[in-house]
């Protein structure tokens, strides 16, 4: 049986706490003011940590879209109000080719 996008990306974070990843690390969503929503999720000491990642860029209209990169240490999107299930399935398959 497969899970949502979101309990995905709960289990994910879930397996990643240590006792210390969490208290510098973590996962930050937040929303945009055009509008839509901005992910920021840790890939320092997990096993996406020097993978590679091809950005990913959708843009299809002006609210359904979405645009996902790694960058410092972080997988980060930006996406349209209805979107972020897909930028969260974008990691957890990134996540998937890593096993």
């Amino acid at each position: 049986m497969s899970i949502d996008e979101l309990t995905w990306l709960q289990e994910w974070y879930v397996a990643q706490c240590d006792g210390d990843w969490e208290h510098e690390c973590g996962v930050e969503i937040g929303t945009l003011d055009n509008p839509g929503w901005h992910i920021e999720v840790d890939i320092v000491r997990t096993g996406l940590e020097g993978a590679s990642f091809a950005p990913a860029k959708v843009e299809r209209t002006a609210t359904n879209w979405f645009s996902c990169e790694v960058a410092d240490g972080k997988f980060k999107a930006s996406c349209g109000p209805r979107n972020l299930g897909e930028v969260i399935a974008v990691l957890r398959n990134w996540a998937g080719e890593r096993r």
